[in-house]
């Protein structure tokens, strides 16, 4: 006896892979032409030729060019969250040298989020589209940014609990720290330039030295001893 899963007709698995590509190469034709000529000026028909598939392809996995912008926006956030947060799982919570590996975490940071291509694009339609679409980039803001932000201050907090930092108030601390290493790279990002790795080392140094002047723990000398009283009579 036939069921109705029976008399439903399957899609072939070459059919499903085929239909996946078709998918991601639009995506990231889309990618490309809304990151050249933004959302007003992107066309299907530019879309679809870049991706080498049929303007009609393009509408039927999308319907219309608001939610192809849609679906592009939230792969590139996944692509780009995703990275962030392997970049997190890179701090230095067991640091040898304190200053020296927080200055390599920030190199590692920026890396991800000023020379990444997706960082860059991000960046971008924040620029050009933001007013137009600023629930999207509100949501990108609370679960990209923002996780980053609460990720990073449970990560200090477990460096104040070894007394290696002094930290009253965790999440000022986290946002304090990012602003810091992006103090110096603000220009070179607002006109599309990628810095030196050089420019980055120096960068993260200048932020990670100001700070540990505003967070560092106090020095310790571990040499210092009690002096030990002469109780042998004379």
């Amino acid at each position: 006896m036939k069921t109705i899963r029976d008399t439903v007709p399957k899609m072939s698995v070459h059919s499903q892979r085929g239909q996946c590509a078709k998918r991601m190469s639009i995506l990231e034709a889309a990618a490309e032409v809304f990151c050249r000529q933004g959302f007003a000026g992107a066309s299907i028909d530019e879309i679809a030729s870049t991706a080498c598939v049929s303007r009609q392809t393009v509408y039927n996995h999308y319907r219309e060019k608001d939610n192809l912008f849609t679906a592009v926006v939230e792969d590139v956030m996944d692509r780009a969250n995703a990275m962030l947060f392997t970049i997190l799982s890179t701090f230095p919570e067991d640091p040898d040298n304190l200053e020296d590996d927080l200055a390599g975490f920030a190199v590692r940071l920026s890396r991800s989020c000023i020379c990444n291509q997706d960082g860059k694009f991000l960046r971008k339609l924040v620029q050009s589209e933001g007013e137009r679409y600023p629930h999207l980039f509100e949501s990108w803001r609370q679960h990209g940014p923002g996780k980053i932000g609460t990720a990073l201050a449970a990560l200090f907090s477990r460096l104040a609990h070894r007394d290696l930092l002094q930290i009253d108030d965790f999440d000022v601390a986290a946002r304090q720290f990012l602003a810091l290493v992006n103090a110096d790279l603000q220009m070179s990002t607002l006109f599309g330039v990628t810095p030196t790795e050089a420019e980055l080392e120096n960068a993260a140094r200048n932020a990670v030295r100001t700070f540990m002047r505003a967070y560092g723990a106090p020095a310790t000398d571990k040499t210092r001893r009690t002096p030990v009283l002469n109780m042998t009579s004379s």
